[in-house]
């Protein structure tokens, strides 16, 4: 079995029990208020196995049974595949951490961050593939620009309750932690951008 079915499994046992456990549902909850007060640190990482609801959860586990495949073939293999998702749900959280530790109203859920980072190693390692947004191919480059992009405008405009910051910074984790780790692909990735071929 793959580490991502592994990963995708194990986030769907946990949501589902929290969409009925209101009690696990907000001990797992990403809550930068509790996290500085009460030294709850494991939020950081117990956040990303929890969902809003059933649409929540299966639109992240797809993007990560489709991206998570391919970079634990080819870019992380199976226990480093597994520290860089755990670290992307810790790193694409932090922005809000310091943002928000002293907001008691504040909480947030879901894999996305973590998710937006296995997406962004993808294209890192294949710029000029293209990503399906709904039946339209897009080249995952042009795709990655746009999302960064409209991540951090709706970041800054903060009027919706969805975690732009961690799509935002989940998918900064991605790029800088496949490069630190596969400097290789970094020279793959320029060397694809300059002669792309349609």
């Amino acid at each position: 079995m793959s580490v991502t079915l592994l990963i995708i499994i194990v986030t769907c046992v946990v949501s589902i029990a929290a969409f009925r456990n209101q009690q696990l549902l907000e001990r797992s909850l990403f809550w930068p208020y509790y996290v500085k007060r009460n030294n709850e640190w494991w939020r950081f990482i117990t956040c990303g196995f929890i969902h809003a609801d059933y649409m929540h959860l299966a639109f992240n586990m797809i993007t990560l049974y489709f991206f998570g495949r391919i970079a634990e073939t080819y870019i992380f293999p199976r226990l480093e595949f597994v520290l860089f998702y755990v670290l992307a749900l810790v790193a694409s959280n932090l922005y809000s951490y310091f943002r928000h530790k002293d907001n008691f109203d504040y909480r947030a859920l879901g894999a996305s961050g973590a998710v937006s980072a296995v997406v962004f190693a993808f294209i890192i390692l294949a710029p000029w593939e293209k990503i399906i947004i709904f039946v339209i191919g897009v080249p995952a480059i042009l795709y990655g620009v746009f999302y960064l992009g409209y991540s951090a405008y709706m970041s800054r405009k903060g009027y919706d309750n969805i975690g732009h910051d961690a799509h935002l910074w989940g998918g900064v984790f991605g790029i800088v932690y496949t490069l630190a780790l596969r400097p290789e692909l970094g020279r793959l990735f320029l060397e694809q951008l300059l002669h792309f071929r349609s």
